[in-house]
């Protein structure tokens, strides 16, 4: 997978660790006062710091895996002092979030060439998703691949006006019908125009909500089986969009999504405005999903390619 060539700071300070301010606070602030106030490391230690990560929006599950592998060494006499707790588990959530993370889609200098890559967002109203569309197009622009954008957002006039507004903004076309129109129209008609313009990735802008869940559903499978007419051979992708300021809750979201289009990876949002950023553990491990970007504020170059490590280091102090 390629790494972020734009300079985002991977050591304390670093521009990361500064948009994470809040998890690391919510996170270490507590589990740095628990270790230096222990001289062992016992059972209600333990216990304490398995609180910690529950409340730090790790999830259930998972902190009580990172508590079972603790216990663990601590019976195998290979952890025994409490300063040792930090690196331990730091290292532990790397090698939880690594897991799966293979995306070769995202990775330009490999990808085949002359072959369209497609690529459906979706996810609920509210969570970034245009906006999130809008800065992966600027991503690979500056990589030097060529965007088309897609309306198929065409339940709310607002979301094609945002769109189309972004679209002015970075350089890229916006493919649209007026409100009300067939998505999978729309998206027919971009798929001709990105044939005829060798553009590389096609992304579509989807909605969030109809009247019920069931009929969005449909909408969206609708829109895949026309992408996979019209492109034979396109790289085919479903982005699911989540609001990371919902924690865990979004993992109830995302199972509706994946269950029923076969999300291929995970973009978090607005991680630099919620102290929740541990969920990304939860989520990672719940859903066996691969989280591919994240995205740390409102600007362009806030988005980068999610890197384990580098996530993990700034969420501890």
């Amino acid at each position: 997978m390629d790494k972020p060539d734009l300079a985002h700071g991977r050591a304390p300070g670093g521009r990361l660790w500064n948009k994470l301010s809040n998890t690391r606070r919510k996170l270490t602030d507590r589990l740095n006062a628990l270790v230096t106030s222990k001289n062992v490391i016992d059972p209600p230690l333990l216990e304490n710091l398995e609180e910690i990560l529950f409340t730090s929006d790790i999830g259930v599950e998972v902190s009580q895996q990172l508590i079972e592998g603790l216990t663990q060494k601590v019976e195998k006499k290979s952890l025994s002092k409490p300063g040792q707790l930090k690196a331990i588990l730091k290292e532990e959530m790397v090698s939880l979030l690594e897991a799966g993370q293979d995306l070769p889609t995202f990775n330009i200098k490999d990808s085949p060439p002359n072959i369209l890559h497609v690529v459906m967002f979706v996810g609920v109203n509210g969570v970034g998703k245009t906006t999130t569309i809008a800065k992966m197009a600027h991503y690979f622009q500056a990589r030097g691949q060529k965007i088309l954008l897609v309306a198929a957002d065409t339940f709310r006039a607002a979301a094609i006006e945002q769109l189309q507004i972004w679209g002015e903004r970075i350089g890229a076309e916006v493919i649209n019908q007026k409100r009300g129109a067939d998505p999978a129209a729309v998206v027919f008609d971009a798929l001709s125009a990105a044939k005829s313009r060798k553009i590389d990735r096609v992304f579509i802008d989807t909605a969030g909500r109809l009247h019920t869940k069931s009929n969005l559903m449909e909408e969206l499978k609708k829109i895949q089986r026309i992408a996979t007419q019209q492109v034979s051979g396109a790289l085919q992708q479903v982005t699911l969009i989540i609001d990371a300021t919902t924690g865990q809750n979004a993992i109830a979201q995302a199972q509706v999504f994946a269950e029923s289009l076969g999300v291929t990876d995970i973009i978090l949002t607005k991680l630099d405005g919620t102290a929740k950023g541990g969920a990304v553990i939860g989520i990672s491990q719940k859903l066996h999903i691969p989280l591919s970007f994240i995205c740390t504020g409102e600007g362009l170059e806030d988005f980068e390619i999610f890197d384990p490590r580098e996530f993990v280091e700034a969420i501890f102090d």
